[in-house]
């Protein structure tokens, strides 16, 4: 086969194309400014609405750029001081500028190598259309692949306010595979996949799971997370594979995805069946030829139980926090730390559809080891844990290892920490860790209402109490396999209090303004990958990542939050998306591979 330098080879170097572009553009203005005493500006953008999110909340004109960072902001007289001969100059046309969106949780190595093969429900407002989509996907799927959905929907989102059943998806599909994962609690398989599976009234229950069956005790096609999603993993990974020219393909359209709705940077928290470091290797070749359109930190998870100690220590002799170094610049690819999972015996399991699991007895003593061995080689750690009760107990050892070892400054991260309590709350700000929020309960609101009150769900998670103890907060979404990829759902959830389906979670005095909900999917978020005195502002000197923006953000309808996407992202200086009128200012569009993926006929997110 060959090797993966040699595919990547006949790739084009789009910001090579842009750079053309780019000087082109910077033609086309004539320039009556002459800079004294200043540096000149590679790109201008003047004419908007530029949100700086700097201590002020200064909202201006202008921004300037130079050598990937922001130079100056301010007025259009104030910054046009910087334009030279070969500055591009782009008139906004009153435009909003925010930074750039940064995802603090989101499992985007494995995204990237699954995207072209996913058909996404995201969005999409009646259950009639995504069977349809089904439908029309199963026509273009050649023999030996399959139709799958994996994350990014909820029932309460269609109109119909239900799930589909099996008879539809094997009316919609009857002869090609199809895989339906609904949240952590269930897969739908239709009959094609059954068979292809194996699965029939002898086949056993795996695992971690249950297979549902009829009178007769012939499998139905639904597979239920019970106790944890083991059977809903296991049978998507027997799933086929993209190539590896096809997964680099699948990366780039991915973060091309991301990039239009105004990610300019993200946190990969790893993930089950996602192996250092070969399923690394695309994005670091990615990295290392420039054609990175995102900064990617990523965290390294434990994937054999049992085993999570010999391979951290192994892990740890092969890199290192930061020691990707100059590939943050512009674009990067760069190892943060551990987790979200580091031992499998001390991460919980949020399907609200369940009750809640408890975590293994006598966890704690393997728990304490492994952090031993992270404050002892400097590496930052995240720890999954939805419930109070896993949380309690982790920070008891968090407790003993940043004492012991005197790691005070040590990063720690907790994940997702839905129910987590006051005195937890308490204890996470002494030991100077942060929180990790997602938009989980957008999606899954109504279930959790259901099993544990509407009381409950108004403090899952209890996200205006972290800020008032100075708890660090970054805002993300944990796609791709339960929520969307769209961080502008998070957005809505935070200021809006609602799912997807509008259910009220959180009453007024519990939600966030929209400033400050944006700095969690900014700055807030850079903390996370010790980033945050270098991007997430758009102050001069920070990171020249940002998005423009289709409509005002700050005073549109709250229901339209959900429909916003960029217009031009700039990551480092450099044009990596663009549309509308703006369009010819961006890099064009890669082809999908393969020809029949659902991403060239269907296309990603529809959450818009």
């Amino acid at each position: 086969m060959r090797s993966l330098e040699n595919f990547l080879t006949r790739i084009p170097h789009r910001l090579g194309a842009l750079a053309l572009v780019a000087s082109l553009v910077g033609a086309c203005h004539h320039n009556p400014f002459t800079p004294r005493n200043e540096a000149a500006a590679d790109l201008i953008l003047h004419n908007g609405k530029v949100v700086t999110l700097d201590a002020e909340n200064r909202i201006t004109s202008a921004v300037a750029i130079r050598d990937g960072k922001i130079l100056a902001t301010g007025d259009d007289a104030d910054v046009q001081r910087y334009r030279a001969a070969a500055t591009r100059v782009v008139d906004l046309g009153g435009r909003t500028v925010i930074p750039g969106l940064n995802d603090s949780h989101m499992h985007v190595i494995r995204g990237g190598l699954n995207y072209n093969l996913e058909l996404r429900w995201d969005g999409v407002p009646s259950l009639a259309e995504a069977l349809e989509r089904v439908r029309r996907q199963a026509e273009r799927t050649p023999a030996g692949q399959w139709v799958r959905v994996v994350g990014g929907w909820s029932e309460f989102q269609f109109a119909e306010r239900r799930m589909p059943t099996i008879a539809e998806l094997n009316e919609a599909a009857p002869t090609t595979p199809v895989f339906v994962l609904y949240l952590y609690g269930k897969a739908l398989l239709n009959k094609e996949a059954l068979r292809v599976l194996g699965i029939t009234k002898d086949t056993p229950n795996p695992s971690g799971g249950v297979i549902e069956r009829d009178a007769r005790g012939e499998p139905t096609g639904l597979l239920l997370a019970k106790p944890d999603a083991l059977i809903l993993y296991s049978t998507l990974g027997r799933l086929p594979k993209l190539s590896p020219e096809e997964q680099v393909n699948s990366t780039r359209q991915f973060m091309r995805e991301l990039n239009r709705l105004g990610l300019t940077s993200t946190i990969d928290a790893g993930g089950g069946g996602q192996n250092f470091p070969g399923d690394y290797a695309v994005g670091m070749e990615l990295a290392r030829r420039g054609e990175l359109t995102l900064r990617i930190a990523y965290y390294l998870f434990a994937q054999k139980r049992g085993q999570e100690l010999e391979d951290y220590r192994q892990w740890t002799t092969m890199t290192a926090p930061g020691n990707n170094g100059d590939l943050l610049r512009p674009n990067g690819y760069q190892m943060e730390g551990a987790g979200e999972n580091v031992l499998w015996e001390a991460a919980d399991f949020e399907n609200f559809l369940e009750p809640r699991p408890e975590l293994q007895e006598g966890m704690e003593p393997k728990l304490e080891e492994i952090l031993s061995l992270f404050a002892e080689k400097g590496w930052p750690f995240r720890i999954h844990a939805t419930y109070d009760e896993s949380i309690s107990r982790i920070l008891d050892v968090v407790e003993r290892v940043k004492t012991g070892q005197g790691q005070q400054g040590l990063r720690f991260i907790i994940d997702h920490a839905e129910t987590i309590s006051e005195r937890n709350l308490e204890r996470v700000a002494r030991l100077g860790g942060g929180i990790a929020v997602q938009d989980r309960m957008a999606f899954q609101g109504e279930h959790f209402i259901t099993r544990y009150g509407a009381e409950a769900a108004s403090r899952a998670p209890p996200v205006k109490r972290m800020l008032e103890l100075g708890i660090p907060v970054g805002l993300g979404t944990d796609a791709t396999r339960v929520s969307s990829y769209n961080l502008w759902l998070s957005l809505y959830w935070l200021v809006s209090g609602k799912t997807l389906g509008g259910a009220t979670l959180n009453q007024p005095e519990a939600r966030l303004d929209r400033v400050t909900a944006l700095r969690l999917a900014t700055v807030g978020s850079a903390w996370f990958s010790g980033e945050e005195k270098l991007k997430g502002t758009l102050e001069p000197g920070r990171y020249a990542d940002l998005a423009v923006l289709s409509a005002d953000y700050l005073s549109i309808p709250e229901e339209d939050i959900k429909s916003l996407e960029s217009v031009l992202t700039v990551v480092g200086g450099q044009v990596v998306f663009a549309a509308g009128n703006l369009a010819s200012l961006g890099p064009p569009p890669t082809p999908v591979e393969p020809a029949w993926s659902p991403v060239a006929r269907d296309g990603g997110s529809s959450a818009r």
